[in-house]
């Protein structure tokens, strides 16, 4: 929902700011959309939430607002009543697919950084750590130790990725970045995402009872398909909604290299290092594929997306969701 458009004309033209401050939960809130294709429209309601995550990809961070948001709302403005930008809408929740009161608007200080990135850039670019990792459960806490459920569990580190390079290990619990505390995996996508390539993060991780520092220099992030037109050879492609980095096997082949924890592709028992053969019954030799497969179901409306799925010498068949939001 985010892209920046440059204009060369002489004349001025009419713009709005963005606030500079973040809205507080019971804050009035007006939405300007064009839903259904109707025409502008405003609606008013409240900012419900903060901080709300609904497993559209490893970023989420949105305002839940109330105001009566539809489809063709997405990308429209939500106002507060100084007549400032507090957010972008950008979906609904919605078991009937209209609205019921729950809307989600991208924050303005997010869309503040994504655009000045796309101005000086061409493209986002993040910081990356290189892990797999899940949530910290109480019952691992407590096997583990810690005085509380959060942070974010390694399971893996990628081979030869940064984390890997700073000595991060599996069984390792990040439970801050450069002194700001972790409260999950999704809370350290986010906390990496934001910092640059090459940049240093300061660790802290709980390993073995003890906490220690662990500096890391961040590697980059492949691009997101979404950012992705080129149709080139990246190192990663994403299917963002999904949940799963691909990239080429050393046999060829397509190869899941991470899953995003909570996602739908985690869910349904995807796991790093599986090999994907084909897509809707279409077999597909490279990343590119795999991505432009999942792009096509999507826009044919459909749920789901078969993958087919080699793992040590076995195949099988897995139906994974798209976000319902």
């Amino acid at each position: 929902d985010l892209a920046v458009l440059k204009v060369e004309e002489e004349r001025k033209f009419t713009y709005v700011d963005f606030a500079d401050d973040n809205p507080r939960i019971g804050d009035w809130v007006v939405a300007v959309g064009n839903p259904f294709g109707l025409g502008g429209t405003v609606t008013a309601g409240i900012v419900s939430a903060q901080g709300r995550e609904i497993g559209s990809n490893r970023y989420d961070d949105f305002i839940q607002i109330d105001a009566a948001v539809n489809k063709g709302n997405s990308g429209g403005p939500a106002f507060n009543l100084k007549g400032e930008v507090i957010g972008v809408n950008t979906a609904i929740f919605s078991p009937s697919g209209g609205n019921v009161g729950i809307a989600f608007a991208i924050p303005a200080s997010t869309t503040k950084e994504i655009v000045g990135e796309l101005i000086e850039n061409g493209s986002v670019v993040r910081g990356w750590l290189g892990v797999q990792i899940q949530p910290v459960t109480r019952d691992i806490a407590e096997a583990l130790d810690l005085d509380d459920a959060r942070g974010a569990l390694v399971t893996e580190p990628q081979e030869d990725s940064p984390a890997a390079k700073a000595g991060i290990r599996a069984g390792d619990v990040i439970a801050e970045v450069n002194g700001e505390k972790v409260r999950g995996p999704r809370a350290l996508a986010r906390m990496i995402g934001q910092l640059d390539p090459d940049s240093t993060a300061k660790l802290t991780v709980f390993r073995d009872g003890e906490s220690r520092e662990v500096d890391v220099t961040l590697g980059t992030l492949g691009k997101t398909a979404a950012l992705d037109n080129s149709g080139g050879d990246d190192d990663q492609q994403r299917t963002g909604k999904l949940g799963l980095a691909l990239g080429e096997g050393p046999d060829g082949g397509v190869v899941v290299l991470e899953v995003e924890p909570e996602s739908g592709a985690d869910a349904k028992g995807i796991r790093s290092g599986d090999v994907i053969s084909s897509v809707n019954g279409v077999p597909v030799k490279t990343p590119q594929d795999v991505v432009e497969a999942v792009r096509d179901a999507e826009g044919k409306g459909r749920k789901s997306t078969l993958f087919q799925i080699e793992r040590e010498g076995n195949s099988r068949f897995v139906a994974v969701p798209f976000p319902k939001a």
